[in-house]
């Protein structure tokens, strides 16, 4: 299936920092308007995420969580993991190694 078709899956790129956040932030609000099942932000294409991307994750899987919807996180390159490990929200996120595991997931 073609990426662009599926309405559940943000795929972000670059460096998500203090000045992309609002913006992720906006286009997660818009898909979590809709109430997902899962919401699956792909990662693959991503060099580097700040404390601010980081709040603005947390934010999105709160909120999709407090409909009693799955928020995943996939295909984290090496630095963006270690930023994860580092602050411990490998712990709290759900992290797949692409986005069609994430989605298999249940």
């Amino acid at each position: 299936m073609p990426r662009k078709d599926r309405p559940n899956v943000l795929p972000l790129e670059g460096e998500i920092d203090l000045h992309v956040s609002p913006t992720v932030t906006a286009s997660l609000n818009m898909m979590i308007e809709k109430k997902p099942k899962r919401l699956v932000i792909d990662l693959s294409r991503v060099t580097y995420i700040d404390s601010a991307g980081l709040a603005a994750f947390i934010e999105g899987m709160q909120k999709v969580e407090s409909y009693g919807g799955k928020f995943a996180l996939a295909g984290l390159q090496e630095t963006v993991r270690s930023i994860f490990e580092i602050s411990r929200l490998d712990q709290v996120f759900r992290i797949f190694p692409d986005v069609d595991a994430a989605l298999a997931a249940a």
